[in-house]
């Protein structure tokens, strides 16, 4: 006979212990230990050897028999272009952002696109209702449509409609699944529990039924996807929905994809007609950039797939304080402090004594290590209150030594560049392999920080 069991579960980082403490051990939150029950039985007679295991067949790496699985497009580019081409059949997706963001805006707005692609479409919803959803898709256009609509949390209620549906589902979305609950479980909907049996009910059925799942995830007041880490593992594909509120722009980035590339990004702009997919976001980016600014320069990054031309901003201004300031937007703030520590020690640039403000405009987050060199760049102008080459673009990574290394891809990014109208780069000293190739712009390939600092004027060995 099954008997209840009371644990204490870490709702951050589903650690789960005997009893209640404030603070959890293992990620050092406090206040985050809750109590939970779960049922338990018996450990099975069969691993104690009593009774033997069902036998499982195995089967050979190679598949006589040729089997496609098309993918269920949406027709919105971005979008597609982040899932690795469409949508897989049978696959899960989970999609986290900030609240507000647009996270249910652009599911519906892709549920009823695929739905005049005859896809059939069901969107539950557990925390509106369904004259609320209603009310969007009018807002938006939209609201002539096919996509059956529910508000329910029980997932076993879910499931069970799914199954009974007269047409047969191809898409379910379920916002949020921190909303759904079992009812075997004895635990508040939103907790670990529930999060990670709602959604390995829900994966099991759709994958056996060749259904593709999404779900939207809440975050955490550090940008992270609430509930358990298993979560992520559990799903093939994790979107996050990136951007400041206070711009228009919208950023969805891949994290893992089993279906595609990771690190891809999607770029919207929010109107007043809903979430617009921007097909030039480095044109976009660069739209309002003041060319005879000190402090600015442009990068060329690669997120995924896609180069992107984004600028650089950098203040430097003397500092009346004991530490001096350091802001950081949109970027790395220890990369940051080491690019200083390098230019200090190893150009003999001082700046130590000043408050050094950094941005990347247009609200978008750039992680990768090739904007080394134009976050040097910017500091550098802003530090001399000269403005760079309007027609010049920078990237690649800075070492400790002061070596500037190579990046991946170069001739992706400087094919970009070319086309947005720059006619030089400052980038490090290419491959034999990429040199042989024509640049459709002139380079002046660098292999030291100081070899930038006397580009841009600045006699590095006086400095020292």
């Amino acid at each position: 006979m099954a008997k209840p069991q009371k644990s204490f579960t870490c709702q951050t980082c589903g650690s789960i212990s005997t009893r209640w403490a404030g603070k959890c051990e293992s990620c050092n939150e406090w206040n985050t230990i809750q109590e939970e029950t779960a049922t338990t039985g018996a450990v099975p007679k069969g691993l104690s050897g009593k009774h033997k295991g069902r036998v499982i067949d195995f089967v050979d790496l190679r598949n006589d028999t040729k089997r496609t699985y098309p993918r269920h497009k949406t027709k919105i580019a971005e979008f597609d272009r982040v899932t690795g081409g469409g949508l897989v059949p049978g696959s899960a997706i989970l999609i986290g952002g900030d609240p507000g963001i647009g996270k249910s805006t652009l599911l519906l707005q892709a549920v009823c696109a695929l739905t005049k692609n005859d896809v059939h479409c069901v969107y539950i919803s557990g925390e509106e209702s369904i004259d609320q959803i209603r009310m969007r898709a009018n807002r938006l256009g939209l609201g002539d449509t096919g996509v059956m609509l529910a508000s329910a949390t029980n997932v076993r209620d879910i499931l069970e409609s799914v199954r009974a549906a007269p047409q047969t589902v191809q898409l379910l979305v379920i916002d949020s699944i921190q909303t759904m609950f079992v009812d075997s479980v004895d635990s508040a909907p939103g907790t670990v529990t529930q999060v990670r049996t709602s959604t390995q009910e829900i994966i099991r059925m759709a994958k056996s039924q060749g259904i593709v799942v999404v779900f939207v995830g809440h975050v955490t007041k550090d940008g992270q996807i609430a509930g358990p880490r298993v979560l992520e593992h559990l799903v093939d594909t994790v979107l996050y929905f990136e951007g400041d509120r206070s711009h228009q722009f919208r950023i969805l980035r891949t994290v893992k994809n089993r279906f595609g590339p990771t690190d891809e990004i999607g770029v919207f702009e929010m109107a007043e007609q809903g979430l617009i997919e921007v097909a030039n976001p480095s044109a976009l980016f660069l739209s309002q950039r003041h060319k005879d600014a000190a402090g600015s320069a442009v990068l060329a990054a690669l997120e995924g797939t896609r180069p992107l031309l984004v600028e650089v901003q950098a203040l430097v201004v003397p500092s009346s304080l004991g530490s001096p300031r350091r802001a950081v937007l949109g970027w790395d703030h220890n990369r940051l402090a080491m690019i200083v520590a390098v230019l200090e020690s190893r150009c003999g640039i001082s700046l130590s004594q000043h408050d050094i403000f950094l941005n990347i405009a247009g609200g978008i987050r750039i992680n990768e290590p090739a904007a080394d060199l134009a976050v040097a760049a910017a500091l550098i102008s802003a530090l001399s209150n000269e403005a760079l080459p309007a027609d010049m673009i920078f990237f690649g990574e800075i070492g400790l030594a002061g070596e500037v290394r190579q990046v991946s891809q170069p001739e992706v990014r400087l094919k970009e560049s070319s086309k947005l109208g720059f006619e030089r780069a400052t980038i490090p000293k290419l491959s034999k392999k990429t040199a042989n190739k024509d640049s459709p712009i002139l380079t002046n390939e660098v292999t030291h920080i100081k070899d930038l600092a006397n580009l841009l004027g600045v006699n590095a060995d006086e400095q020292e």
